[in-house]
């Protein structure tokens, strides 16, 4: 398993840009897919971004489409959500996950039990 350290969560007003950060342990890293999640108060994790181990296939939900960017550094084993214009309802803990399989779909991106390592989560909370 890989070992994920998130960073860079904050409170923040609506419209301003935050990069979260996922910095992973391990050698399978490089070799593997990694998405972020995330997961309000009372509601389910749901996926956000997910990115293929190379960084050349990336996926989003449609609600962060075009607002949101998901990157990897692999040199440093890092993973990264660029988030902008953010918005009231982006409020959640973001997680970033390791995907243990691969996957060829989008399908096969969004679904929390494709993924075996989490990290700990990073808060976002975004005010009006």
């Amino acid at each position: 398993q890989v070992l994920l350290v998130e960073s860079g969560g904050g409170l923040v007003q609506a419209g301003v840009s935050l990069r979260l950060s996922c910095v992973a342990s391990g050698r399978s890293f490089r070799s593997s897919g990694m998405a972020w999640f995330r997961q309000a108060p009372g509601k389910e994790r749901e996926f956000v971004a997910a990115t293929s181990y190379s960084g050349a296939i990336t996926y989003y939900q449609d609600s962060v489409s075009g607002r949101f960017t998901i990157s990897r550094d692999n040199a440093k084993n890092t993973v990264y959500l660029q988030m902008n214009s953010l918005k009231p309802e982006d409020t959640s803990v973001y997680y970033c996950a390791n995907l243990r399989r691969d996957c060829s779909d989008y399908g096969c991106y969004v679904a929390p039990s494709n993924y075996d390592s989490w990290g700990q989560g990073t808060q976002v909370t975004v005010s009006s």
